[in-house]
């Protein structure tokens, strides 16, 4: 991508938002190299992917129909939105159904300059329902090469248990994930989605505790939808190493003191805490208290095309809550590979990446 490009490229508002960052801003953003740490892969299907899939499988009550699908995201709450991705994840069939899906969102993660992704797959909810596992696994990781030879992003999976599905999916999803010759070669994290209410962490210790054990790192969410203890239990009980949004933690100051403390990053997603309804307004979005309290601060897109946002959407967002220039932008960027489960030299060439298309962007 030229440089001419790299300027012009803009992104979206959120809704009912108002600018996010001045439109020099938005460009620098469009072109800077990226990684994303906390986004979903059924959750990253397009608007035009789950129509063709909800075309192909005419049983489910998801539409076809592009204007009818962006009715049916939107969200009353939380748990609405949760009933609304599984009928989304039922969309997702067959093997063919799951490389369709995982190149797609690789080529649109690509379009915005990002170069390393760590999404989160939800395995289970695929092999309960009758895709046959190691089929499931070729599926991903063939979509994965062949967007890191085509595209030029890196990806890696996160395999997570679906907390409203229970231990039944938590034995699962370990099983998926440390089975030799199942177990896929992308593989990095360890992670716990879905409800909060009603989702205790605690009872996935023994989970968690099987898949550090083997080589596998700890990103639950917590603290989304429900208050700072629930960040408490993830960090005591299931170690987490990184903590999926994480909006209470703000209602704790010891918690804060604690995560920055032992530089726990968090995963924060603007949007997606104002179209589920974990935050009222963007303007009451606690990012600033996290920066403030120096907690390290990553910005992600969780479920962009389910929320109307895309990442570097949230990156504006960001920019904006934080009164950021170029340079503290790159800095919010620079955080995510620092906080990403990337290799050394991955990580300082990304980071090397970072600066150098900053300083080429602000050079006279």
């Amino acid at each position: 991508m030229t440089d001419h490009q790299q300027r012009s490229r803009s992104t979206a508002t959120p809704h009912g938002a108002s600018p996010a960052a001045p439109r020099d801003l938005h460009a620098f953003i469009a072109g800077l190299p990226k990684a994303e740490l906390h986004v979903h892969h059924v959750g990253s299907a397009s608007p035009r992917i789950v129509a063709a899939l909800a075309a192909r499988h005419p049983d489910s009550k998801v539409p076809s129909d592009l204007e009818a699908l962006a009715d049916y995201f939107t969200f009353t709450d939380f748990a609405h939105f949760i009933e609304v991705y599984i009928s989304v994840v039922d969309l997702v069939r067959t093997p063919e159904d799951v490389r369709l899906l995982t190149y797609e969102v690789a080529r649109d993660l690509a379009r915005q300059n990002v170069r390393y992704a760590e999404l989160t797959v939800t395995p289970s909810s695929s092999t309960l329902r009758g895709i046959e596992d190691r089929a499931f696994m070729a599926a991903i990781e063939d979509a994965r090469k062949a967007a890191e030879a085509e595209f030029n992003v890196v990806l890696r999976w996160c395999f997570d248990i679906p907390g409203e599905a229970g231990l039944e999916s938590a034995k699962e999803t370990l099983r998926l994930a440390t089975t030799d010759g199942i177990r896929p070669e992308g593989l990095v994290s360890f992670g716990l989605g879905g409800p909060e209410i009603g989702v205790p962490r605690p009872q996935f210790k023994p989970y968690f505790d099987q898949a550090i054990a083997a080589g596998l790192h700890s990103v639950p969410h917590a603290g989304e939808t429900t208050g700072p203890e629930t960040v408490w239990d993830a960090l005591n009980d299931l170690r987490a190493e990184r903590i999926g949004h994480g909006t209470s933690a703000a209602q704790d100051p010891k918690l804060l003191a604690h995560l920055a403390e032992h530089r726990i990053p968090l995963e924060v997603c603007p949007t997606s805490n104002i179209a589920t309804r974990a935050v009222r307004t963007l303007d009451e979005h606690p990012i600033k208290q996290f920066v403030e309290a120096g907690v390290l601060v990553t910005i992600n897109s969780d479920d962009p095309p389910m929320f109307g946002t895309d990442l570097n959407n949230e990156y504006a967002v960001a920019a904006r809550l934080l009164d950021l220039d170029e340079r503290g932008v790159a800095a919010l960027a620079k955080n995510a590979v620092d906080a990403s489960f990337l290799d050394p030299a991955g990580k300082a060439a990304l980071a090397g990446e970072i600066d150098t298309y900053t300083e080429t962007w602000l050079a006279p």
